[in-house]
């Protein structure tokens, strides 16, 4: 049951916007790396966006945009 103050989940239309807005940031906007932060109700999420692969991860522990 969803709460008025609880965030509600995206649409299939807001993941493909997602997915198509993180493909053109990372094609045209990253350099080497990015580190965010956002809050959210359940606590700080933490995202790295980097052109390396980080060290001793396997390409399989991916999902594809």
């Amino acid at each position: 049951m969803e709460h008025a103050d609880q965030p509600q989940r995206m649409s299939e239309a807001e993941m493909a916007q997602l997915r198509q807005l993180l493909r053109r940031y990372c094609a045209q906007e990253l350099d080497q790396w990015e580190a965010l932060r956002t809050e959210t109700p359940y606590g700080s999420v933490y995202i790295t966006l980097s052109r390396g692969r980080p060290e001793g991860t396997d390409e399989s522990a991916y999902r594809p945009l």
